[in-house]
Parts: structure tokens; sequence; C-alpha cells
């Protein structure tokens, strides 16, 4: 890659501990006031605990499309669930991977690089800024973990995706492009989120907000909170209550929604090249909506 445009990456800027956490309260409350709750830490303390009345479920079930009152109302029981015939009728999902090189090469990209699973909710990890051409031609020669485009916002190819309004409110569309390998880490997000499988197989596995105490989560915000478990080459012997956490696996197709409920815990390895974009709601999680 370029210097020119591998330097783009700004500088760090270093707190001291008492403006770290005048900060970390100022967003706290800013997330609060978007999301129409009274506080961001009993949202979460709320989500738990109504999750610990959910139905067990072995497997995500599928179902077809359906309209913003039928989501909601199947949302709000909390559980995850895959829905069938959205993503396939956007015309991103009928374009060829070749695309990327052949009509978006020059567009710049910050990419994951290094080992971005272990430090993935640091806030010092690893990211390198390139073009789209730099990187596909990085993922392909890397050897052992790929290089991954993560959570980036890519107006371009969002112009052939069509959002269904299951959101009163939503943040704009993220996208994450990657081969085979690339990885996003256990870690929960509290807020409703739907992801959309583009282009390729991925396999997600899940696992309810509750059993955050089997976990050993780590706060990287007050929104978003990771684990250094790995459901896929699970260390019990470092990590011993993990044994007690249920962990459901799903494979999500090209043509797939998938409905993450706000805070349950969810990892995703890309299983072939793979194009994937969600959106995350940005009001009160449905599962609280009827409490």
């Amino acid at each position: 890659m370029s210097k020119e445009v591998s330097n783009k990456l700004p500088p760090r800027i270093v707190l001291s501990p008492e403006e770290a956490a005048a900060k970390k309260l100022a967003l706290e409350a800013r997330d609060a006031q978007v999301r129409g709750v009274a506080s961001i830490h009993a949202m979460r303390e709320q989500i738990k605990q109504a999750s610990r009345s959910l139905a067990t479920i072995q497997e995500v079930p599928r179902v077809r499309a359906m309209n913003a009152a039928a989501f909601r109302e199947r949302a709000a029981q909390g559980l995850p669930f895959l829905i069938e015939g959205i993503v396939g009728r956007w015309s991103l999902t009928a374009q060829a991977p070749g695309i990327l090189r052949e009509q978006y090469s020059h567009l710049h990209v910050r990419a994951r690089v290094g080992d971005y699973i272990g430090t993935a909710f640091a806030a010092d990890r690893a990211m390198a800024d390139m073009t789209m051409a730099e990187y596909l031609d990085l993922a392909a020669a890397t050897e052992g973990l790929p290089p991954y485009l993560g959570n980036l916002e890519l107006r371009e190819l969002n112009r052939m995706c069509h959002w269904p309004t299951y959101f009163d409110k939503m943040g704009p569309p993220r996208f994450w492009i990657g081969p085979a390998g690339t990885v996003t880490p256990l870690h929960c997000d509290y807020d409703d989120n739907i992801f959309a499988q583009i282009w390729g197989t991925k396999r997600i596995f899940l696992s309810p907000p509750h059993h955050d105490e089997f976990i050993y989560p780590r706060e990287a915000n007050p929104i978003l909170f990771g684990s250094p478990f790995d459901p896929e080459a699970p260390d019990y012997t470092q990590f011993p209550l993990a044994r007690q956490a249920t962990m459901i696996e799903v494979i999500v197709h090209p043509g797939d929604m998938l409905y993450v409920p706000a805070g349950w815990y969810h990892q995703v390895r890309a299983l072939t090249f793979s194009l994937s974009s969600n959106r995350w709601a940005r009001g009160v999680p449905f599962v609280l909506r009827g409490l």
C-alpha cells in the first residue's frame, strides 16, 4: 500500500483518568438520550432480567419476509430469527464480488489488521487505511488471520440495498467485507440489530443476554461488551463458567437477514469470501417495550 494512503490514521489522544471518566459519562448520557431511556446502565440490566424469562431455543427459526408490524410483534419476544426473501431482492446481492475491484477499487477503506481478534475491544487495535484494491490484494496475500473491512459506512454499496423499515430510528448501514477466516469475536451490542448476508456464508454463535455471567464480559463502551471466550475453540480451563453458557449456532447464507435482539452475544466467522451489512436500532429495545 502507498504511504500517502496508509498514513491517514488520526493521532491517538491520551486522556487523563479524570478526562476519560468525564468523557464516558457524557457519552453514556448522549446514548441514553438518543435511545429514549433514562439510563444505559438500567437499560442493560432490564434487558438481562427480561432475558431470564425468555423461551429456550436450540436453533434460530427461519421465517418468511414480513411487514414492519409483524416484525415488531415477533421481535418483542426477545429471540433471534432469520428472515428469508428480503436481502435476495437487493440489486447488490445479484452482483458478483468482482464488482469491488472493477467499480470500487478507488474507495478508501480502513482495515483491521494484525491480531484484531485479541485486541478487538481495545482502544489501540491495529488499523490501516488503504484503497479497496489494496485491501483485496493484501487479503489475498496474507497468511493466517486475513485483514478485515469491518463496520464501514460505504454509501456506494448501500445505494444497491433496500432496507425494511423495521425500526423507527436506525443508525447508518455498516458493511463487513473479507475472505474466509475473518472473524468478529464474541460480543454484544445493547441495540436491536438487523444483519443482512449479501454474498458468501457466515457461521454465527448466539448467546442470551443473561448468560454474560458465564462468559467473562468486558466493557468496551456502555453499549458494547466483548468476551474473551471463543465458542469455536472453547477453553474451559481458563473460562470454566462458560460450560454453563448456551451457544446457538446458525449459518447465514446469501439473502438471509438475521435479527439479533439487543444484548444477545454473537460471534461471526466468514466461511467464504463474504459481504454483510447491518443496521442498529436507535430506540428502546423491543424486548423492553411491553414492560
